[in-house]
């Protein structure tokens, strides 16, 4: 099972980004989907979830700003960024929950997508 991220890169102070997540393997049901994010210096903190059902968590920083979408078909995750700020510098991770017949349910992380924001 492999999670790919894809969509970062550097933006102006307002702008946006549509970061995507793909996971690829031998997948029976992939659970919740989560985007996290490590600026330097910081630990790693949840931006936005999602479960398989569609139900979204956002953390406060990021309300209104930010939307999280699944395609459960596709088993993709996507976080469309917006009104971006220097803040919201960081990379970014993707995070799913992963059923498989061999392995049960495990988290999976992506390898991350620098995001930068430029004042």
């Amino acid at each position: 099972v492999q999670l790919v991220e894809s969509g970062g890169g550097l933006v102006q102070t307002g702008g946006s980004l549509r970061l995507s997540c793909a996971a690829s393997g031998i997948i029976f049901k992939i659970e919740t989907m989560t985007w996290y994010r490590q600026a330097p210096g910081k630990q790693r903190e949840l931006v936005a979830g999602i479960t398989y059902g569609g139900s979204t968590n956002y953390a406060d920083s990021v309300k209104g700003r930010f939307t999280i979408s699944r395609d459960n078909a596709r088993k993709t995750v996507s976080l469309q960024m917006s009104s971006l700020k220097p803040e919201d510098t960081a990379v970014y991770y993707c995070n799913a929950d992963i059923t498989t017949i061999l392995t049960g349910t495990e988290p999976y992380w992506g390898q991350g997508t620098q995001v930068t924001v430029s004042s």
